[in-house]
């Protein structure tokens, strides 16, 4: 070939497989660079404003329990003055848990309607907004004794319940719009991490060497205010989610700038291109109201991982190991006030174990540290069933249940602890993912609050059997995880919608659960543990 024919080709139009193939190398490029993302000083700042939601939740779930003793006298105290008697003990017990439980009624609201509120005022305008209820609920439940008035305590509890229901909804969904690819699953731990942080907290201070006393309970649920405060002075300075300005709002610049502030960097157009992959997806969906969600086929595979997923975290047995930690310390021969160490060491436990978690979302991925977790926690509900059972006739049986209830924890605060929080908002693109966040929050409310009044009555029907029920629950959970659960680990919002596009015949489930076999079950359960402990 003459060098005129070479010169004339060289100049000839690329090929579209040449195209296709510079623009698949530039798609790889910039995959790339997403994957390299460091994290800034000033998305830790975002970030720690925005979890300051789910340290409320937290704090409001564990803070009720050191003061039932004192609270029931108040309540007794007020019928007292009120009707010139004595209040009837079922009366009494009544009142009690509907200020236990409206919490998490509020929770439910909260939650439901956190998909509404997160697409009309943003998701840090809703996490401001939202800090309203918790300022006016922190006040009702501090100045109730003050008050005299028992309502003014279940009314606060209520509008606190509400607060920390769009908590658990909003944080999770903005912290994972604003985190590069890379740390997505790590900086999601982060919100459970805030909960166990707020868990332990109020145990702490709910002993009677601090806050657990008759004047100091009042200032112990009124500390609620104090999250609710410091996010209003501080979340103002963090940005609004760029994908929420650059999807729904269609405001590229102020997207352009909130990313060049989270990064600090002014080349951020690798993700401004990724969003905008979503943004062409998202323009051509119509839009997505919970009705379209629950009956959309293209949507109903990852809702139905969603909720499987919240559901695996609350009816997994842990809230029953919380409740009921105290009694199996003390049976084991502590004192009553070593039982309460013990069970805040249980709080400890969570919170470092939570924060070992955190590495290993990106090093082994979300899908099978879920595993891991629901695995771990299958076996040792086994054991802990055991152990009840041996317990009248073997001394040594009642230090295992302690032993058997710390490693339940720690398998819990691996994967199921923290996992559900950031995979709904990881399988849904930026349309679709606000309506999903209030479906799969109010589901874990409502297992939440179903596990909160079952359980008594489950432990007096089985007795020692209690945790069966949790086991076989387990056992499901995890088939589940392993045979539909995706692994969303560095892959984009856009690129885990697709793996769902396919029009797949979903009673493989069905069919496959009943035809395994239990010991072949075991031995892949146990593969999957013994595989992910290489990164521990």
């Amino acid at each position: 070939m003459s060098s005129i024919e070479l010169q004339e080709s060289s100049s000839e139009p690329s090929s579209p497989a040449v195209m296709a193939n510079q623009k698949k190398s530039s798609s790889v490029f910039s995959q790339l660079s997403l994957m390299k993302q460091d994290l800034t000083g000033f998305l830790v700042y975002a970030i720690i404003c925005a979890v300051l939601g789910m340290f409320q939740f937290g704090f409001n779930t564990g803070v009720i329990n050191a003061p039932q003793d004192l609270i029931k006298s108040f309540i007794a105290d007020i019928w007292k003055d009120r009707y010139e008697k004595d209040i009837d003990g079922s009366k009494l017990d009544f009142l009690w848990s509907v200020a236990v439980s409206i919490f998490a009624i509020g929770g439910m609201i909260g939650g439901f309607s956190g998909g509404f509120v997160a697409n009309h005022f943003g998701r840090r305008g809703g996490l401001l907004m939202n800090n309203v209820l918790g300022v006016i609920g922190g006040c009702l439940l501090g100045f109730a004794k003050s008050a005299f008035s028992y309502e003014m305590l279940i009314f606060g509890r209520f509008l606190i319940g509400v607060n920390c229901g769009l908590n658990t909804s909003l944080a999770p969904m903005y912290i994972s719009e604003i985190s590069p690819l890379n740390l997505r699953g790590g900086l999601g731990v982060v919100n459970q991490l805030a909960v166990t942080i707020g868990l332990l907290l109020s145990q702490i201070l709910g002993i009677e060497q601090i806050l657990g006393t008759a004047s100091g309970w009042p200032i112990l649920l009124g500390l609620a205010l104090c999250p609710a405060v410091i996010q209003l002075v501080l979340l103002p300075m963090c940005p609004e989610s760029p994908r929420y300005l650059l999807i729904l709002r269609n405001r590229e610049d102020d997207a352009r700038k909130a990313l060049t502030r989270l990064r600090n960097s002014l080349d951020v157009e690798d993700d401004l291109q990724e969003m905008r992959k979503e943004e062409r997806i998202h323009s051509q969906e119509p839009e997505v109201s919970m009705m379209k969600l629950i009956t959309s086929k293209s949507l109903r595979m990852p809702l139905i991982i969603s909720v499987i997923m919240q559901l695996s975290q609350q009816l997994s047995g842990i809230n029953a190991v919380f409740y009921y930690s105290v009694g199996f310390f003390e049976s084991a021969g502590l004192s009553a006030l070593a039982a309460r160490g013990a069970t805040i060491g249980v709080g400890a436990e969570m919170v470092i174990m939570t924060i070992v978690s955190i590495p290993l979302m990106e090093s082994a991925g979300r899908r099978t540290l879920h595993l891991f977790g629901l695995g771990g926690m299958f076996i040792f509900s086994l054991f802990i069933t055991v152990s009840l059972l041996l317990r009248a006739t073997m001394e040594w049986a009642s230090y295992l249940s302690v032993i058997c209830t710390l490693c339940f924890v720690v398998f819990f605060a691996v994967g199921p602890g923290s996992i559900p929080w950031m995979i709904t908002a990881e399988l849904f693109s930026t349309g679709p993912r606000p309506a999903a966040m209030s479906i799969a929050v109010l589901i874990n409310w409502l297992a939440n609050f179903a596990v909160g009044i079952s359980v008594p009555p489950l432990q007096r029907l089985l007795e020692d059997y209690t945790f069966v029920p949790f086991t076989v629950l387990l056992g499901g959970f995890w088939v589940f995880t392993y045979m539909f659960v995706p692994e969303t680990r560095g892959k984009t919002f856009e690129e885990i919608s697709r793996l769902f596009r396919r029009d797949e015949p979903k009673t493989r489930f069905v069919s496959e659960f009943i035809f395994i076999k239990s010991p072949g079950l075991l031995m892949v359960m146990l593969t999957e543990i013994s595989h992910a402990l290489k990164y521990l």
